[in-house]
């Protein structure tokens, strides 16, 4: 939680920058602890305890700018840094659009940080004992036997919980505070078939609170991933109709925030350049941002110079809505400034009612009927400037909405554009703990590459 002390002292530091001559200043208080308790085949590998304190100074001076860091937070050493990095400050070249960003724009509505509703007292009362004893009821090895004709060769899982607070104020009155816990286990086991061929499976589950973490799960779920995945040759390549998992579709949506962003804008590295207003993709794509929504993890009310986030849509209907661009973007652009990046994005199903509605995967395969369903993308990129994307796929052949046989050494490769206007539906499954809620997704005629 953040403290009086927290508080007292980077309003200290705004004033020692203020005091070598600063126009303005900003500074951000970065803090967090972890505990992590790791197991390997049943039992306790690795303890470990990190704390990470830091400052983040920005300081505008005679018409310049500079941004700086520093953990060391105690008297002495932080007037030291400070002279030192107003000096460096005054060094750059001048740069008029560097400002704050207007007072109207600011958040008033982070005081506490606890308004987001994501911190859980239960996270300081953990004792090492239970970390250990929740990191060892959460490991499958000796619970969940393998099926006949596998071998469970080996798992490694690890349990964390885990406060982050973050403090933001400026040299114009700007406070605002985000105050989150997370209570996280990630296993991952490997299982070998009568020939000795070895395959693997991973799976996770997080929560801002203790009682929503779904630790036990996850040790099946990596099982029967792994053993999933025996026997999976390539297909002839060809076009197919793809569903891509929910636990892994955000992949396909990440190319599309990082194009709306305004530095790949400003710089001509963004194949959504000239998009705004403009119907882009499919007519059931929206995309949401919401980062208001009380009780979400990832949810926060600010941005990272203060700003007030908003409930607001990225892509309605296939139009674009929105840029993402903070003051200075903003100013180097001659547009108005929004936020700096999307916050907690979400995408609406599609349809969203009548008989072609798919609730979950099942029923998204059944709607599609057949086709090859993406689980895990292995490697591979998309060009920030074109769009053109190419990645190493991992799945299933599902024929009759059933899947059929596992899929690997595949390739789709398109670009994000086409492929969007190809998009055929999205069902209702997004996982609350991802960073973006992007549920399973269909779409038609996509390349894959393979025999």
């Amino acid at each position: 939680m953040i403290t009086k002390e927290d508080k007292a002292l980077v309003r200290q530091c705004i004033a020692m920058i203020l005091a070598q001559g600063a126009d303005a200043a900003r500074v951000t208080l970065n803090r967090s602890v972890e505990e992590l308790v790791a197991t390997l085949n049943g039992e306790v590998d690795k303890v470990t305890r990190c704390e990470d304190s830091s400052l983040a100074l920005d300081i505008f001076i005679d018409g310049r700018f500079g941004s700086f860091s520093t953990n060391r937070t105690q008297a002495d050493a932080l007037e030291s840094f400070v002279r030192k990095a107003a000096d460096m400050a005054r060094a750059m070249e001048p740069d008029p659009l560097r400002k704050l960003p207007a007072a109207e724009r600011k958040a008033a509505d982070a005081v506490t940080g606890l308004e987001a509703g994501l911190y859980d007292a239960a996270q300081e009362a953990v004792t090492p004992a239970q970390r250990v004893q929740n990191a060892l009821k959460a490991a499958a090895w000796g619970k969940c036997p393998a099926p006949e004709g596998m071998v469970l060769l080996s798992e490694e899982g690890e349990y964390s919980d885990s406060c982050n607070d973050n403090l933001i104020m400026d040299s114009e009155g700007l406070e605002c505070c985000h105050t989150e816990t997370s209570f996280d286990y990630g296993v991952e086991v490997t299982v070998a078939d009568a020939q000795g061929r070895k395959y693997s499976g991973y799976a996770w589950d997080s929560s801002s609170r203790a009682e929503g973490l779904d630790a036990e799960g996850c040790g099946r779920r990596a099982l029967e991933r792994a053993c999933a995945r025996r026997d999976s040759p390539a297909l002839p390549g060809g076009q197919y109709t793809m569903v891509v998992d929910s636990e892994v579709a955000g992949k396909l949506v990440t190319p599309l925030l990082n194009a709306l962003n305004g530095y790949s804008l400003q710089q001509g590295n963004s194949f959504l350049d000239g998009s705004l207003g403009q119907k882009i993709f499919a007519d059931g794509m929206t995309l949401l941002d919401i980062p208001r929504t009380k009780g979400l993890q990832g949810a926060k009310y600010y941005d990272s110079e203060g700003v007030a986030t908003a409930d607001k849509p990225i892509i309605e209907g296939g139009v674009v809505k929105q840029y993402f661009l903070n003051t200075y973007m903003a100013g180097k652009m001659g547009m108005a400034p929004t936020v700096e990046s999307a916050t907690k994005v979400k995408m609406m199903p599609w349809p969203r009612s009548g008989p072609e509605q798919a609730r979950d995967r099942a029923a998204l395969l059944r709607r599609c009927r057949s086709g090859i369903i993406v689980t895990d993308f292995n490697g591979g990129n998309c060009n920030p400037a074109t769009g053109d994307f190419s990645y190493g796929i991992e799945g299933f052949l599902f024929e009759d909405g059933v899947l059929v046989r596992p899929v690997d050494g595949m390739l789709i490769t398109g670009n994000m554009k086409i492929l969007w206007q190809h998009f055929l539906a999205a069902a209702d499954d997004a996982r609350p703990c991802l960073s973006k809620l992007i549920p399973t997704l269909a779409f038609s005629s996509v390349d894959f590459s393979g025999e």
